[in-house]
């Protein structure tokens, strides 16, 4: 361990001539594919491997004519790269991991590489929390390049404005995802630690990622940790309508720090005027004084939660009104957050990344709201770390149990983890039933989409929610009901 440490401290991006060799190791994750394109920006060789690469990272790689080996193997770094920067997918057993130690080449972390390299001593924008990160981080970079600030991002998905998840900033703006999963295997602190923290959006605060944090506690002290981090010259906006956010937030004891919701006793609050199936009309109001109406093609409380952070935060940092307005309204979306793939004999399929039970359950009561006099088939794939655990098997009762119809898979690889503590599929639908909810567990997507073939009709929505390939459902249900 003292040679990985040294070699950990030697390790710097800053040391490397434009042209040199950067190799990525599970470069395929979302932050990790975004840093890919940004090293290529800079003028360094990018290449990296991966386990299971998929779309839409697999695609984007490959658009920017990055290489992606597959599988991990000791002969992926070979030839040998000048430099490498290890997912936090990679275990100290990983073969490249050992190849990397026995070649004493110099390696970090993805969020160190961001931090010293990336951010550098911009103008940082983080947005952090267990839920809405992805979306709020895509509004506020949008609202930034309304607002002429010419912004870098890394964001953990990509939005439709930009149509990538990343970019170089041409200015002294960055707005990156602050994620409170652990860093690297070497390096067992959140992500966002290392981000330089200046302004900070807090969206929400739940227990998470049972695979690293032990309890809800633990999880607690990963945002007080970055509470303590923002600067006095900088700003917090926090979820003021949970109780959690709010004592999460008393940690930090700078001057601008300020709570926003739906709740009237908010610094700035939010209230919806009128939602349809295409537009939500909201109002912001600061200290009781309107900011502003604003329309949007989000749906579903959550978003409108989401959008409101990002203009508290635009209005601390004295933002035009009329870019703030304009990036609202034109804000297009992010890929795998309430997708619309296609409407295969008028069956509509959305996609969606929800797999925590609060994402899911928030999804669901949106999709089901914007489209009122429709059919919704709710299907999921417990495939997150923490979703293939037992934690939080009841809750996903109470996330489903307004379902119209709901359609399960088995979780994904539930050799990976020991009966005792492995979700059941099986028991989340037997406890459905008991509340008269509709509901089926299917051994494969194959399944499924046979399924979904006989039993949907033209009217019909179909929500898919998973944060991974889910053995290709999406292109096989859209094939399928075409034909």
């Amino acid at each position: 361990m003292n040679s990985l440490n040294k070699i950990v401290k030697q390790g710097s991006l800053l040391n490397l001539k434009k042209n040199a060799h950067v190799h990525l190791m599970g470069i395929c994750g979302t932050a990790m594919a975004s840093l890919a394109g940004l090293l290529k920006d800079q003028g360094f060789k990018v290449t990296g491997s991966d386990s299971n690469p998929y779309p839409p990272m697999s695609t984007q790689l490959e658009s920017l004519g990055i290489q992606i080996q597959k599988p991990y193997a000791k002969e992926n770094l070979n030839p040998r790269p000048d430099f490498v920067i290890v997912g936090n997918v990679i275990s100290a057993n990983n073969p490249e991991a050992i190849e990397l130690n026995h070649l004493q080449i110099p390696f970090c972390s993805l969020p160190q590489a961001m931090g010293e390299f990336i951010i550098a001593d911009r103008d940082s924008y983080v947005v952090a929390g267990t839920h809405g990160k992805t979306t709020t981080t895509s509004i506020m970079s949008w609202i930034c390049e309304m607002s002429n600030l010419n912004p870098g991002f890394l964001i953990g998905g990509i939005p439709k404005n930009f149509s990538q998840s990343f970019r170089s900033s041409k200015a002294n703006t960055f707005v990156i995802e602050g994620d409170e999963y652990d860093t690297a295997y070497f390096d067992k602190v959140p992500k966002f630690i290392h981000y330089k923290p200046k302004n900070v959006i807090l969206t929400s605060v739940e227990f998470d990622h049972a695979d690293i944090y032990k309890d809800f506690q633990a999880v607690k002290d990963a945002f007080i940790t970055l509470m303590k981090l923002i600067p006095e010259n900088g700003n917090l906006v926090f979820w003021g309508d949970d109780e959690n956010v709010s004592a999460v937030s008393q940690h930090c004891k700078i001057k601008n720090n300020f709570s926003y919701g739906f709740k009237s006793n908010n610094n700035f609050i939010c209230e919806i005027i009128e939602e349809s199936e295409g537009l939500t009309r909201f109002k912001v109001t600061h200290n009781q004084n309107l900011l502003g109406i604003f329309v949007t093609t989000l749906t579903g409380k959550y978003n409108i939660l989401n959008a409101t952070a990002t203009i508290a935060m635009s209005f601390l940092n004295q933002l035009s009104f009329d870019g703030v307005q304009k990036a609202i309204s034109t804000f297009a979306g992010v890929k795998r957050r309430q997708e619309i793939l296609g409407e295969p004999n008028g069956i509509l399929i959305i996609e969606d990344f929800a797999h925590h039970p609060t994402a899911v359950k928030q999804t669901i009561e949106a999709i089901q709201n914007k489209y009122k006099s429709r059919k919704v088939f709710s299907v999921f794939e417990p495939r997150s770390a923490t979703s293939r655990r037992k934690v939080f098997q009841k809750d996903y009762v109470d996330a489903f149990t307004k379902s119209h119809e709901v359609i399960l898979a088995e979780a994904f690889n539930t050799s990976a983890l020991d009966e005792e503590n492995r979700f059941s599929s099986a028991e989340l639908i037997s406890d459905l039933k008991k509340q008269d909810t509709k509901a089926n567990v299917f051994a494969s997507a194959d399944a499924i989409v046979t399924y979904l073939k006989s039993n949907a009709k033209p009217t019909d929505v179909i929500l898919i929610m998973s944060n991974g390939g889910f053995d290709g459902i999406y292109q096989k249900l859209l094939k399928e009901l075409a034909g």
